[in-house]
């Protein structure tokens, strides 16, 4: 497992368009369908990492916090399922039923979603604005597996927070750290 930071892509960047399919419903979702008119979360996360196994529970806490005040979320999973098969479409919908996520879980099957995201690593996270602009990317806060940090999802929580009283987020941001994005081989 090789540690990777977020590429901490430059704040006012425009969402970039997607339409992948669910894991749980099997529908085809897009951008603009999950889009809120408040706050939009994207987040890259995958089923084998130990670093989005770490944050599992902040982001059921997330969706259930921010998601009744108008904040939409989604995940997406881009790994190379032939190398990873326990990030496989069939075992991201175990793990989005055993977590109860209120949010899509998309599979990035060409990973050309994560490459437009400039996505890096699992977890990582990008908080758009109601008009698609990158507001806040990074990490969702200091905890990592095994250092005895609580998991608050602070960093994420403070983003939202701000979008959601009509203030600026502050730029003063930590990259997210976590196992590589798992890129096909050619």
């Amino acid at each position: 497992m090789a540690l990777t930071p977020s590429q901490m892509v430059p704040l006012g960047t425009k969402a970039p368009e997607f339409s992948l399919p669910d894991v749980v419903s099997g529908k085809m979702v897009s951008l603009p369908e999950v889009r809120s008119g408040v706050a939009t979360l994207v987040m890259f996360i995958c089923n084998h990492c130990p670093y989005v196994k770490h944050v599992q529970p902040e982001l059921v806490r997330l969706a259930n916090d921010y998601l009744p005040k108008g904040v939409s979320m989604v995940a997406i999973s881009s790994n190379d399922v032939a190398r990873y098969p326990e990030d496989s479409p069939e075992r991201m919908k175990g793990v989005a039923l055993h977590w109860h996520f209120a949010f899509p879980y998309l599979y990035d099957e060409t990973q050309e979603v994560a490459r437009a995201y400039d996505a890096a690593c699992t977890p990582d996270f990008y908080l758009f604005d109601r008009d698609l602009s990158l507001v806040y990317r990074g990490q969702l806060d200091d905890s990592r597996p095994g250092k005895n940090i609580p998991l608050t999802g602070k960093d994420i929580r403070r983003a939202l927070d701000c979008v959601l009283r009509g203030e600026p987020v502050p730029e003063d941001q930590k990259a997210g750290i976590g196992c590589s994005i798992k890129w096909k081989t050619v």
